[in-house]
Protein backbone atom coordinates (compact mmCIF):
# COMPACT_ATOMS: atom_id res chain seq x y z
CA UNK A 1 0.00 0.00 0.00
CA UNK A 2 1.18 3.23 -0.91
CA UNK A 3 1.78 6.18 1.60
CA UNK A 4 -0.57 8.56 2.26
CA UNK A 5 0.69 12.19 0.25
CA UNK A 6 -0.02 15.52 3.07
CA UNK A 7 0.58 18.63 1.83
CA UNK A 8 1.78 21.04 4.28
CA UNK A 9 1.28 24.94 3.84
CA UNK A 10 4.37 26.81 5.76
CA UNK A 11 7.61 26.06 7.03
CA UNK A 12 7.24 27.89 10.48
CA UNK A 13 6.97 25.96 13.79
CA UNK A 14 3.66 24.42 13.34
CA UNK A 15 5.07 23.27 9.43
CA UNK A 16 8.35 22.17 10.92
CA UNK A 17 6.61 19.55 13.56
CA UNK A 18 3.91 19.04 11.39
CA UNK A 19 6.52 17.23 8.60
CA UNK A 20 8.17 15.36 11.12
CA UNK A 21 4.63 13.98 12.95
CA UNK A 22 4.01 13.03 9.20
CA UNK A 23 7.09 11.37 8.80
CA UNK A 24 6.71 8.99 12.35
CA UNK A 25 3.57 7.76 10.49
CA UNK A 26 4.87 6.18 7.96
CA UNK A 27 2.83 9.33 5.85
CA UNK A 28 4.39 11.10 2.51
CA UNK A 29 4.78 14.95 3.49
CA UNK A 30 5.41 17.86 1.44
CA UNK A 31 5.79 21.33 2.48
CA UNK A 32 5.36 24.34 0.43
CA UNK A 33 7.13 27.78 1.92
CA UNK A 34 6.93 30.74 0.13
CA UNK A 35 9.74 32.84 1.04
CA UNK A 36 13.55 31.81 0.87
CA UNK A 37 13.75 30.28 3.82
CA UNK A 38 12.11 28.03 7.05
CA UNK A 39 11.32 29.93 10.05
CA UNK A 40 7.87 31.74 9.23
CA UNK A 41 7.10 34.33 11.92
CA UNK A 42 10.51 34.08 13.56
CA UNK A 43 12.58 34.59 10.64
CA UNK A 44 12.73 38.52 11.19
CA UNK A 45 13.41 40.73 8.48
CA UNK A 46 13.59 44.48 8.18
CA UNK A 47 10.79 44.41 4.87
CA UNK A 48 7.53 43.42 5.68
CA UNK A 49 6.91 40.05 3.72
CA UNK A 50 3.40 39.56 2.09
CA UNK A 51 1.66 36.58 3.56
CA UNK A 52 4.10 35.90 5.93
CA UNK A 53 3.99 37.06 9.74
CA UNK A 54 6.42 40.17 10.92
CA UNK A 55 8.03 40.66 14.01
CA UNK A 56 9.89 43.50 15.43
CA UNK A 57 13.71 44.01 16.26
CA UNK A 58 13.20 43.50 19.97
CA UNK A 59 11.02 40.32 20.25
CA UNK A 60 11.78 37.61 23.05
CA UNK A 61 9.79 34.81 24.30
CA UNK A 62 7.20 35.04 26.92
CA UNK A 63 7.21 31.55 27.69
CA UNK A 64 10.43 30.00 29.23
CA UNK A 65 12.85 27.71 27.01
CA UNK A 66 11.79 24.51 28.84
CA UNK A 67 8.18 25.00 28.42
CA UNK A 68 8.38 25.89 24.81
CA UNK A 69 10.30 23.20 23.72
CA UNK A 70 9.21 20.54 21.33
CA UNK A 71 8.80 17.44 23.74
CA UNK A 72 11.84 15.43 22.16
CA UNK A 73 14.11 18.32 21.06
CA UNK A 74 15.19 20.52 24.14
CA UNK A 75 16.84 23.93 23.40
CA UNK A 76 20.39 24.03 24.18
CA UNK A 77 21.97 25.01 27.32
CA UNK A 78 23.75 27.62 26.54
CA UNK A 79 20.38 29.22 25.26
CA UNK A 80 18.76 32.36 28.09
CA UNK A 81 16.05 31.60 29.76
CA UNK A 82 13.45 33.56 27.59
CA UNK A 83 15.29 33.73 24.21
CA UNK A 84 15.37 36.75 21.43
CA UNK A 85 13.85 35.74 18.55
CA UNK A 86 17.22 34.95 16.81
CA UNK A 87 17.45 32.41 19.05
CA UNK A 88 14.36 30.75 18.49
CA UNK A 89 15.25 30.78 14.83
CA UNK A 90 18.49 29.08 15.45
CA UNK A 91 16.08 26.65 17.37
CA UNK A 92 13.90 26.01 14.60
CA UNK A 93 16.84 25.55 12.11
CA UNK A 94 18.46 22.75 14.84
CA UNK A 95 15.39 21.43 15.31
CA UNK A 96 15.49 21.00 11.10
CA UNK A 97 18.86 19.45 11.02
CA UNK A 98 18.70 16.83 13.41
CA UNK A 99 15.24 15.18 11.75
CA UNK A 100 16.71 15.88 8.60
CA UNK A 101 13.39 17.72 7.37
CA UNK A 102 14.56 19.89 4.60
CA UNK A 103 14.46 17.36 2.02
CA UNK A 104 10.62 17.66 2.42
CA UNK A 105 10.65 20.63 2.30
CA UNK A 106 10.42 23.28 -1.40
CA UNK A 107 11.05 26.95 -0.87
CA UNK A 108 10.26 29.86 -2.98
CA UNK A 109 7.20 27.74 -3.72
CA UNK A 110 3.21 29.71 -3.10
CA UNK A 111 0.23 27.62 -2.42
CA UNK A 112 -2.20 29.41 -5.25
CA UNK A 113 -5.15 27.58 -4.65
CA UNK A 114 -6.31 24.35 -2.90
CA UNK A 115 -9.72 22.42 -3.67
CA UNK A 116 -11.64 19.65 -3.41
CA UNK A 117 -10.97 16.62 -5.82
CA UNK A 118 -13.89 15.66 -7.91
CA UNK A 119 -14.57 12.46 -5.71
CA UNK A 120 -13.71 14.10 -2.26
CA UNK A 121 -16.61 12.84 -0.76
CA UNK A 122 -15.17 9.34 -1.52
CA UNK A 123 -11.48 9.72 -1.24
CA UNK A 124 -11.09 13.00 0.81
CA UNK A 125 -8.44 14.08 -2.02
CA UNK A 126 -7.38 17.64 -2.56
CA UNK A 127 -5.93 19.50 -5.74
CA UNK A 128 -3.34 21.53 -5.13
CA UNK A 129 -2.15 24.41 -7.43
CA UNK A 130 1.70 25.84 -6.28
CA UNK A 131 3.46 28.41 -8.41
CA UNK A 132 7.51 28.31 -8.41
CA UNK A 133 9.38 30.87 -10.76
CA UNK A 134 6.69 31.57 -12.29
CA UNK A 135 5.71 28.07 -13.23
CA UNK A 136 2.17 26.71 -11.85
CA UNK A 137 1.92 22.63 -10.84
CA UNK A 138 -1.00 21.08 -10.06
CA UNK A 139 -0.76 18.20 -7.06
CA UNK A 140 -3.34 15.50 -5.61
CA UNK A 141 -2.57 15.26 -1.80
CA UNK A 142 -4.70 12.93 0.33
CA UNK A 143 -4.82 15.37 2.84
CA UNK A 144 -3.30 19.01 3.63
CA UNK A 145 -2.16 20.52 6.81
CA UNK A 146 -2.22 24.44 7.15
CA UNK A 147 0.43 26.08 8.90
CA UNK A 148 0.21 29.55 7.44
CA UNK A 149 -0.31 31.45 10.30
CA UNK A 150 -2.64 33.86 11.64
CA UNK A 151 -0.47 37.20 11.77
CA UNK A 152 -0.45 38.28 8.02
CA UNK A 153 -3.15 40.08 7.65
CA UNK A 154 -3.90 43.03 10.00
CA UNK A 155 -6.89 43.41 11.41
CA UNK A 156 -7.69 47.53 11.47
CA UNK A 157 -11.08 48.29 12.16
CA UNK A 158 -10.58 52.08 11.35
CA UNK A 159 -14.45 52.77 11.20
CA UNK A 160 -14.38 52.25 15.08
CA UNK A 161 -12.53 54.96 15.25
CA UNK A 162 -14.50 58.08 14.79
CA UNK A 163 -12.38 61.17 12.96
CA UNK A 164 -9.05 58.92 12.06
CA UNK A 165 -9.72 60.11 8.34
CA UNK A 166 -8.92 63.67 9.60
CA UNK A 167 -6.40 62.98 11.67
CA UNK A 168 -2.61 64.67 10.60
CA UNK A 169 -0.30 63.04 11.58
CA UNK A 170 0.63 59.16 11.08
CA UNK A 171 -0.46 55.96 12.17
CA UNK A 172 0.37 52.28 11.14
CA UNK A 173 -0.73 48.84 12.86
CA UNK A 174 1.79 47.46 14.50
CA UNK A 175 2.61 44.72 11.88
CA UNK A 176 5.00 47.46 10.50
CA UNK A 177 6.54 48.44 13.68
CA UNK A 178 10.36 47.63 13.87
CA UNK A 179 12.13 49.46 15.70
CA UNK A 180 11.97 52.75 18.39
CA UNK A 181 14.47 55.20 16.78
CA UNK A 182 11.61 57.27 14.33
CA UNK A 183 9.75 57.88 17.53
CA UNK A 184 12.33 59.83 19.02
CA UNK A 185 10.99 62.83 21.05
CA UNK A 186 7.11 62.39 19.53
CA UNK A 187 4.04 61.70 21.35
CA UNK A 188 2.62 58.55 20.37
CA UNK A 189 -1.12 56.52 21.15
CA UNK A 190 -0.99 52.75 21.08
CA UNK A 191 -3.97 50.96 20.35
CA UNK A 192 -4.97 47.62 22.16
CA UNK A 193 -3.40 45.95 25.45
CA UNK A 194 -1.97 42.45 24.35
CA UNK A 195 1.48 41.32 24.25
CA UNK A 196 2.61 43.68 20.80
CA UNK A 197 1.33 46.99 22.43
CA UNK A 198 2.29 46.17 26.13
CA UNK A 199 6.03 45.75 24.30
CA UNK A 200 5.86 48.46 21.92
CA UNK A 201 4.20 50.79 24.18
CA UNK A 202 6.93 50.03 26.77
CA UNK A 203 10.20 50.24 24.41
CA UNK A 204 9.14 53.86 22.90
CA UNK A 205 8.66 55.42 26.10
CA UNK A 206 12.34 54.81 26.41
CA UNK A 207 12.52 57.23 23.29
CA UNK A 208 9.42 59.26 22.63
CA UNK A 209 8.59 62.63 24.29
CA UNK A 210 4.94 60.91 25.68
CA UNK A 211 3.29 57.55 25.14
CA UNK A 212 -0.42 56.59 25.64
CA UNK A 213 -1.99 53.22 25.79
CA UNK A 214 -5.73 53.11 25.32
CA UNK A 215 -7.51 49.70 26.13
CA UNK A 216 -11.15 49.31 26.11
CA UNK A 217 -11.17 46.09 27.87
CA UNK A 218 -7.92 46.50 30.37
CA UNK A 219 -5.55 43.49 31.09
CA UNK A 220 -3.51 41.07 33.51
CA UNK A 221 0.39 42.04 33.36
CA UNK A 222 2.90 39.69 35.05
CA UNK A 223 6.53 39.62 34.38
CA UNK A 224 8.89 36.86 33.38
CA UNK A 225 10.11 35.73 36.65
CA UNK A 226 7.41 35.50 39.91
CA UNK A 227 7.91 36.35 43.12
CA UNK A 228 10.14 33.30 43.57
CA UNK A 229 12.65 33.77 41.22
CA UNK A 230 11.18 30.64 38.76
CA UNK A 231 10.09 31.81 35.08
CA UNK A 232 6.61 32.70 35.40
CA UNK A 233 4.70 30.24 33.13
CA UNK A 234 7.02 27.27 35.62
CA UNK A 235 4.81 28.40 38.49
CA UNK A 236 1.48 29.30 36.76
CA UNK A 237 1.08 26.53 34.29
CA UNK A 238 0.66 23.42 36.31
CA UNK A 239 -1.45 20.15 36.53
CA UNK A 240 -3.45 21.60 40.01
CA UNK A 241 -3.84 25.23 38.87
CA UNK A 242 -5.75 24.16 35.58
CA UNK A 243 -7.53 21.33 37.90
CA UNK A 244 -8.47 24.24 40.66
CA UNK A 245 -9.65 26.94 37.96
CA UNK A 246 -11.82 23.61 36.50
CA UNK A 247 -13.40 23.07 38.79
CA UNK A 248 -14.09 26.47 40.81
CA UNK A 249 -17.52 28.19 39.61
CA UNK A 250 -17.34 31.04 37.35
CA UNK A 251 -17.01 33.74 39.98
CA UNK A 252 -14.32 32.17 42.66
CA UNK A 253 -12.52 31.68 39.37
CA UNK A 254 -12.11 35.01 38.79
CA UNK A 255 -11.06 35.98 42.16
CA UNK A 256 -8.25 33.37 42.12
CA UNK A 257 -7.11 35.14 38.83
CA UNK A 258 -7.18 38.51 40.11
CA UNK A 259 -4.95 37.34 43.66
CA UNK A 260 -2.65 35.91 41.21
CA UNK A 261 -2.25 38.63 38.62
CA UNK A 262 -2.45 40.69 41.24
CA UNK A 263 0.46 39.98 43.13
CA UNK A 264 2.86 42.20 41.31
CA UNK A 265 1.25 45.64 41.45
CA UNK A 266 -2.76 46.74 41.78
CA UNK A 267 -4.11 46.72 38.34
CA UNK A 268 -6.62 49.27 39.64
CA UNK A 269 -4.40 51.39 40.27
CA UNK A 270 -2.84 51.67 36.73
CA UNK A 271 -6.29 51.47 34.95
CA UNK A 272 -5.33 47.70 33.69
CA UNK A 273 -7.64 45.33 35.96
CA UNK A 274 -9.51 43.67 33.30
CA UNK A 275 -13.59 44.02 32.97
CA UNK A 276 -12.78 39.76 32.27
CA UNK A 277 -11.10 38.30 35.31
CA UNK A 278 -10.62 35.06 33.35
CA UNK A 279 -8.53 36.81 30.70
CA UNK A 280 -5.22 35.63 30.00
CA UNK A 281 -2.21 37.89 30.98
CA UNK A 282 0.03 39.94 28.90
CA UNK A 283 4.25 39.54 29.59
CA UNK A 284 6.00 42.28 30.14
CA UNK A 285 9.03 43.37 32.55
CA UNK A 286 8.58 47.09 31.94
CA UNK A 287 4.97 48.42 31.24
CA UNK A 288 4.06 49.11 34.99
CA UNK A 289 7.33 51.12 35.64
CA UNK A 290 7.03 53.09 32.78
CA UNK A 291 3.30 53.56 34.09
CA UNK A 292 4.88 54.60 37.45
CA UNK A 293 7.27 57.22 35.76
CA UNK A 294 4.57 58.80 33.62
CA UNK A 295 6.65 58.20 30.75
CA UNK A 296 3.12 56.16 29.50
CA UNK A 297 -0.29 56.98 30.25
CA UNK A 298 -3.20 54.43 30.48
CA UNK A 299 -5.97 55.39 28.77
CA UNK A 300 -9.93 54.03 27.81
CA UNK A 301 -11.50 53.91 24.66
CA UNK A 302 -11.07 56.58 22.05
CA UNK A 303 -14.01 58.60 21.68
CA UNK A 304 -12.86 60.51 18.52
CA UNK A 305 -9.95 61.68 16.79
CA UNK A 306 -9.20 65.56 15.19
CA UNK A 307 -6.55 66.25 13.67
CA UNK A 308 -3.65 66.57 15.59
CA UNK A 309 -4.89 64.67 19.05
CA UNK A 310 -7.16 62.30 20.40
CA UNK A 311 -10.07 62.45 22.99
CA UNK A 312 -11.08 59.37 25.47
CA UNK A 313 -14.43 58.08 26.87
CA UNK A 314 -13.23 59.86 30.02
CA UNK A 315 -13.04 63.16 27.76
CA UNK A 316 -9.42 63.47 28.81
CA UNK A 317 -7.37 64.56 25.70
CA UNK A 318 -3.54 63.74 24.38
CA UNK A 319 -2.55 67.19 23.26
CA UNK A 320 -0.87 67.12 20.53
CA UNK A 321 -0.54 64.10 18.67
CA UNK A 322 2.60 62.46 16.06
CA UNK A 323 1.39 59.15 15.62
CA UNK A 324 -1.21 56.29 16.52
CA UNK A 325 -0.24 52.84 16.62
CA UNK A 326 -2.95 50.51 15.95
CA UNK A 327 -2.33 46.64 18.27
CA UNK A 328 -5.38 45.67 17.40
CA UNK A 329 -4.79 41.62 15.99
CA UNK A 330 -5.36 40.19 12.95
CA UNK A 331 -7.41 38.21 10.89
CA UNK A 332 -7.60 34.66 10.27
CA UNK A 333 -7.33 34.29 6.27
CA UNK A 334 -7.23 31.64 3.93
CA UNK A 335 -7.35 33.11 0.21
CA UNK A 336 -5.46 30.27 -0.97
CA UNK A 337 -8.57 27.76 -0.25
CA UNK A 338 -10.86 27.94 -2.71
CA UNK A 339 -14.46 26.08 -0.75
CA UNK A 340 -17.26 28.47 0.62
CA UNK A 341 -19.01 26.14 1.66
CA UNK A 342 -15.95 26.10 4.44
CA UNK A 343 -16.00 29.47 5.44
CA UNK A 344 -13.11 29.31 6.78
CA UNK A 345 -12.55 33.43 5.80
CA UNK A 346 -14.99 33.94 8.93
CA UNK A 347 -13.88 34.87 12.56
CA UNK A 348 -14.13 32.88 14.54
CA UNK A 349 -13.28 30.00 12.28
CA UNK A 350 -15.33 26.57 13.61
CA UNK A 351 -12.74 23.98 13.92
CA UNK A 352 -12.98 21.12 15.77
CA UNK A 353 -11.19 20.77 18.45
CA UNK A 354 -9.21 24.07 17.04
CA UNK A 355 -8.01 21.59 14.13
CA UNK A 356 -10.36 19.88 11.78
CA UNK A 357 -13.07 22.40 9.92
CA UNK A 358 -15.97 20.65 10.78
CA UNK A 359 -18.22 20.51 7.55
CA UNK A 360 -16.00 17.82 5.61
CA UNK A 361 -17.41 14.79 4.42
CA UNK A 362 -13.77 13.64 4.67
CA UNK A 363 -11.31 14.78 8.06
CA UNK A 364 -8.60 15.13 5.55
CA UNK A 365 -7.63 18.92 6.36
CA UNK A 366 -6.22 20.12 9.78
CA UNK A 367 -5.14 23.72 10.97
CA UNK A 368 -2.04 24.31 12.94
CA UNK A 369 -1.90 27.18 15.75
CA UNK A 370 -5.01 28.76 15.53
CA UNK A 371 -5.48 29.09 18.96
CA UNK A 372 -4.25 31.37 21.95
CA UNK A 373 -2.72 29.19 24.52
CA UNK A 374 -2.29 29.89 27.69
CA UNK A 375 1.77 28.93 27.36
CA UNK A 376 3.93 28.38 24.32
CA UNK A 377 2.25 27.41 20.92
CA UNK A 378 5.00 25.07 20.11
CA UNK A 379 4.67 22.56 22.06
CA UNK A 380 0.88 23.12 21.27
CA UNK A 381 1.09 22.30 17.43
CA UNK A 382 3.31 19.85 18.06
CA UNK A 383 0.50 18.02 19.66
CA UNK A 384 -1.88 19.52 17.16
CA UNK A 385 0.62 18.21 14.28
CA UNK A 386 0.36 14.42 16.37
CA UNK A 387 -2.94 13.92 16.36
CA UNK A 388 -3.74 15.35 12.55
CA UNK A 389 -1.00 12.42 11.43
CA UNK A 390 -2.41 9.66 13.49
CA UNK A 391 -6.16 11.02 11.95
CA UNK A 392 -4.76 10.75 8.41
CA UNK A 393 -3.15 7.43 9.09
CA UNK A 394 -6.59 6.04 9.87
CA UNK A 395 -5.32 5.59 13.68
CA UNK A 396 -7.96 8.13 15.64
CA UNK A 397 -11.08 9.60 13.97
Amino acid sequence: MMSKKVAIIGAGASGLTAIKSCLEEGLEPTCFERSTDIGGLWRFTHDIEEGRGSIYSSVATNTSKEMMSYSDFPMPNDFPVYPHHSKILEYLQLYTEHFNLRKHIQLNTEVCSVMKNSDFDTTGQWNIVTEKNGIKELATFDAVIVCSGHFSDPYLPLNSFPGIELFKGRYIHSRFYKTPENYLGKTVLIVGAGNSAGDIAAEISFTAKQVFLSTRQGTWIVSRISHNGFPIDMVLLRRWTTWLKNLLPFALSAKLNAKIFGRWFDHSNYGLEPKNRLKNPVVNDYLPCQILHGLIKVKPKIKEIKETSVIFEDNTETGRLDEIIFATGYNATFPFIDDPVMKLNENPVSMYKNVFPINLAKPTMAFLGLIQPLGSILPTTEIQARWAARVFKGIHV
